[in-house]
């Protein structure tokens, strides 16, 4: 049976019986104690340790947890009341980066998972193609030249990653596209941009803004904190909103362009749209953790080989192991090494890459879906 029929089916299915099977749930289940589990490690641990009463009292110091005016305050910025040490470490310190780390599990994870249906090809993912570079090279714009203008870093890294996106297509144009060119273009593109940040080091004068460009580079999520997640949360949840919304078209779409035109979708509307959301939860994730390589391209292999090829299920999946397996390899690039702190996307790296080789090496036709 072809994947398009076995996509079919397989839709088709999930449309009768439901798409909140017991796998799904048991998967998001397994996921959110993942993330919950690694989440309270990051509390614990580093500079400032604590044991799990100590650490656990500050997690539901009442002071925090009943008080609206110290929600707001995190959530809005403000000025914070008077604190215990515990619970300021907590909540000032490590509990935003656990969220940063969710935020751009789950954004990333999406992201590539949407652009793996709209180009039909399983190798696609926004490090892939391009739009990871692209995005990357305006926030370091921005960091680098720009400096007054962090606040819109979403922004930036949206017009840098769709700019990217839109030269890959063109690039990879004749008379239609095809997983192998899109693939390739999304290399050419990678590359040029990956040489424009590197030229932007040429412009640098304080070597904090270089170390902080090259952590950045590197996919890290060193020093975030609350301003962080008041960047990222309302593009991703504009994006993640919109991408559970389109899993239908994202089913049809697998289905080939014929089908979906037949079936009555405006396909390159659709495919505009839904590549839109896709760059906008990239850039969400970038804007505040760098470019973590991989990432997008290996999570919706894992969550596809476990839940299955609806997109109604595959996103809701995405959005629960994305931040589960970032928040663990954040808490292995923290605690891995004693007393230094890799980045992230180093970890990433290291396991996505031998995870794409096994893909390789085990499948026996890798590109279209």
């Amino acid at each position: 049976m072809s994947r398009s029929r076995a996509v079919d089916v397989d839709t088709s299915r999930s449309g009768r019986d439901g798409w909140l099977t017991g796998t799904l749930a048991a998967f998001c289940l397994v996921s959110v104690l993942v993330t919950v589990v690694a989440g309270f490690v990051q509390v614990r641990f580093g500079a400032y340790s604590m044991t799990r009463s100590e650490a656990w009292a500050g997690v539901t110091d009442p002071a925090v947890v009943l008080e609206p005016a110290v929600w707001l305050a995190f959530v809005l910025g403000g000025e914070l009341p008077e604190l215990s040490q515990h619970t300021i470490v907590v909540w000032d310190m490590r509990l935003p980066r656990v969220l940063v780390a969710a935020i751009a599990g789950a954004t990333l994870a999406v992201s590539g998972a949407i652009f793996q249906a709209v180009t039909r090809n399983e190798l696609a993912s926004p490090f892939v193609l391009g739009v990871s570079s692209g995005a990357g090279f305006a926030v370091l714009a921005t960091l680098v030249v720009f400096g007054g203008l962090a606040p819109f870093l979403p922004l930036f890294a949206a017009l840098g990653g769709t700019l990217a996106f839109v030269i890959v297509y063109v690039i990879a144009w004749k008379g239609g596209t095809s997983p192998v060119r899109l693939v390739l273009a999304g290399v050419i593109v990678n590359m040029v941009f990956q040489s424009l940040q590197q030229g932007l080091f040429f412009f640098v004068d304080d070597i904090g803004v270089a170390q902080t460009a090259i952590s950045w580079l590197t996919g890290s999520l060193t020093g975030t904190g609350w301003d962080e997640v008041r960047i990222a949360s309302l593009p991703a949840v504009v994006a993640i909103t919109i991408a559970i919304a389109g899993a239908r078209q994202l089913n049809v779409l697998l289905l080939g362009e014929d089908t979906a035109r037949a079936l009555g979708m405006r396909v390159e509307r659709t495919r505009l749209l839904l590549s839109s959301v896709a760059i906008l939860a990239a850039s969400a994730a970038i804007a505040v953790a760098g470019i973590v390589s991989f990432f997008g391209l290996v999570v919706p292999h894992i969550v596809r080989t476990v839940v299955g090829s609806d997109y109604r299920q595959l996103i809701v999946g995405c959005l629960f192991a994305g931040p589960a397996l970032l928040v663990t390899a954040d808490v292995g690039a923290r605690l891995a090494l004693s007393g230094t702190q890799l980045p992230v996307g180093v970890v990433t790296g290291l396991i996505g890459g031998p995870y794409f080789l096994y893909l390789m090496r085990t499948r026996q036709s890798m590109g279209e879906i």
